[in-house]
């Protein structure tokens, strides 16, 4: 069974965020070892100067490099990354499954984003939309599209 690890910057606070994500939880449990792993968000002032963001991020990548699964495939998610249909993210899950690796890893970043460093690491850079999401909310559409994903290639009707 694939082990998917979901590594997050930042701490979900709003009750509906987390009864979503323990939802989504709950679902793929019959089709993967879960793994959410969270990460503190790097402080920074109200008005932080592009130095300041960078050095958060670089702050936030020590963090993430010490928690990536060691030899796991590595999907970030970034706003200028690649658009995928369900159907598409589905079938890139299931080349990852077929090629041999029992690891999958998605990153979701801060609110300031993710280091360039580790978006460079990354096997696939995926973004949801050219729209702006909280990324808490992303948090939860990431699950979602593991759900379906996984529903897609099992035939099941959750995907219309």
């Amino acid at each position: 069974m694939l082990t998917v690890t979901v590594l997050a910057v930042g701490k979900l606070k709003e009750p509906f965020y987390k009864a979503a994500v323990e939802e989504y939880a709950r679902r793929l449990q019959n089709y993967c070892r879960l793994r959410l792993v969270e990460l503190p968000e790097h402080r920074l002032p109200e008005r932080p100067s592009r130095a300041e963001i960078e050095g958060g991020l670089a702050k936030e990548a020590d963090l993430i490099r010490e928690k990536l699964p060691k030899g796991a495939w590595l999907c970030v998610l970034t706003p200028e990354g690649e658009k995928l249909s369900s159907e598409a993210f589905a079938r890139t899950l299931a080349q990852v499954k077929g090629s041999g690796r029992s690891s999958v890893c998605f990153l979701l970043g801060s609110s300031y984003g993710i280091d360039p460093r580790i978006k460079a690491q990354a096997d696939l850079r995926l973004s949801f939309s050219d729209m702006t999401f909280p990324h808490h909310l992303a948090r939860v559409m990431l699950l979602e599209q593991l759900y379906r994903a996984e529903t897609i290639q099992a035939g099941t009707a959750y995907h219309k």
